[in-house]
């Protein structure tokens, strides 16, 4: 309910909130021009039921979920929002996007099938792109000053999660996966300043853990990395049932994991373009199960693996998200 405040009276004051469905999204962008970014997907069970009313059922769960709280306006951050971003990582997604336009306005980025010249050409375009909508939105101009505050607060956020995560790597896990799952859940829609100096203030925390040695599970208790399909805010079943038998997840290579935070943005004060360029650079470093080939996610999986200490891989996959689905194929393999 906080947050929810706080993004009401962002608009009372003639703020603008801008909703976003993925990680492709860059927040810098909207921050730049005096907006908030707030993330929406969702992994509610009771929403599917209404999405459902319009979409197939043979659509996954993830998108029904999102739909569902839009049709039946259970959700405040997408009532709260004047702007829906959504992107074409997903089939499935940008056809409901279509759906959604006649119900809340929409802009949706192009996100390339490659990591070829041509594919970050377009993308790039598509980031420049955005700063024009999302300047005619809020009437604010980006300037490379706002634009270069912007990415260091981003950035500020990427780095206090990295820092958690680095904690999971000791033995014993001085966290559980339940609840860094939870922390990555909440970053996506949390003021990103607050957000920075929470996971930092849980960090010193979790490092005073490591030093004295005192972990949530036993030291023998086997270490997991969970890898896949995003796990949408209140989704934790997997990890519920993982960590319940006694295993402890250490690591997840998903959107709502590393892909999130892996890397940041190079931090400059020159032009706007010169950033924007940056920007797009470090979002096609995101390696999404919607790009072919999509060997740098393998090699992911085995290096996380490797840093964790993992003694198994579990595969999440949502029920008809057939890009993951398929790439497990290659990740058993690997």
């Amino acid at each position: 309910g906080i947050r929810v405040r706080e993004l009401r009276k962002h608009a009372m004051d003639g703020g603008k909130v801008v909703a976003t469905y993925c990680v492709f999204v860059p927040d810098e962008v909207v921050l730049a021009a005096d907006a908030v970014p707030v993330g929406l997907c969702a992994g509610t069970q009771f929403s599917v039921p209404v999405g459902e009313e319009v979409l197939p059922r043979n659509t996954c769960p993830l998108i029904k979920s999102s739909f569902g709280f839009k049709l039946g306006r259970t959700c405040p951050y997408v009532q709260t929002s004047h702007l829906i971003v959504g992107e074409t990582t997903c089939d499935g997604k940008k056809k409901m996007f279509e759906i959604l336009a006649d119900h809340h306005p929409i802009h949706v980025m192009e996100v390339p099938n490659k990591k070829n010249g041509v594919g970050l050409d377009l993308w790039r375009s598509e980031v420049a792109d955005f700063r024009h909508t999302i300047e005619k939105l809020t009437g604010n101009e980006v300037t490379a000053e706002k634009l270069a505050q912007a990415t260091r607060l981003v950035n500020e956020r990427r780095g206090a999660l990295q820092r958690l995560f680095e904690t999971r790597k000791a033995s014993p896990v001085p966290i559980s996966g339940r609840d860094a799952l939870l922390v990555s859940q909440v970053s996506f829609y949390d003021d990103v300043s607050r957000c920075a100096q929470q996971v930092n203030a849980l960090c010193d925390e979790l490092e005073k853990r490591v030093a004295d040695g005192e972990g949530v599970f036993p030291t023998e208790a086997p270490r997991i990395l969970v890898s896949g399909s995003p796990m949408a805010i209140p989704n934790w079943k997997l990890h519920y049932v993982i960590e319940s038998a006694g295993a402890a997840v250490v690591c997840e290579e998903s959107c709502i994991g590393t892909r999130a935070f892996a890397d940041l943005v190079p931090e400059t004060d020159s032009t706007v373009d010169a950033q924007l360029k940056a920007i797009a650079d470090r979002y096609m470093q995101i390696h999404c199960a919607c790009f072919t080939p999509n060997d740098e996610r393998l090699d992911d999986i085995v290096r996380l693996a490797r840093e964790y200490r993992v003694d198994g891989v579990i595969h999440y996959n949502l029920q008809f998200c057939h890009t993951y689905a398929n790439e497990a194929v290659k990740v058993e393999k690997r």
